[in-house]
């Protein structure tokens, strides 16, 4: 996490608690010449373009006090959308019983992605359940060794 993700949620956490709305991702980036600073809020039922507003505001306001950002950028506080990602131990505990799609840094049994229902998660160890052909196969991943998981969208 970059220094400034790391003031970015700690004036953002307190500010989302007071409106009932939950810190779900900040990302920093520069794309092109550009830099945006995107933070993504959630709750439960999901967010609309009232609580969007109301937190680039609030936010907006606290960045112009601290101002921990050198140079012009864009703020742009939006929903994760439906392939929400896991950040959090408490992400996947929330996910379970739902489609996911896992990265993981090396591979595991041959393979570095995996999608499938999420059954179960202790902190340690996520377990999926995943089609193998026409049977359901359950396989468990280190959770140190996931870079990457998402919430999975998926069409019958």
């Amino acid at each position: 996490m970059s220094k400034v993700t790391e003031v970015v949620e700690g004036l953002a956490t307190p500010l989302l608690a007071e409106i009932g709305l939950e810190l779900v991702d900040i990302e920093y980036v520069k794309e092109g010449k550009s830099w945006f600073l995107r933070v993504y809020i959630d709750k439960e039922g999901g967010v609309d373009i009232e609580d969007c507003g109301l937190v680039s505001e609030r936010l907006s306001e606290k960045l112009d006090e601290l101002d921990p950002i050198p140079h012009n950028y864009f703020l742009e506080v939006s929903s994760p959308g439906a392939e929400r990602p896991l950040k959090k131990e408490k992400d996947y505990q929330k996910a379970i019983g739902k489609n996911v799609f896992i990265k993981t840094f090396e591979p595991i049994d041959g393979e570095k992605t995996f999608d499938g229902v999420l059954i179960a998660f202790d902190g340690e160890t996520v377990t999926m359940e995943r089609k193998v052909k026409t049977r359901k196969k359950a396989i468990s991943l280190p959770y140190d060794k996931i870079a990457s998981a998402r919430l999975a969208v998926t069409f019958s």
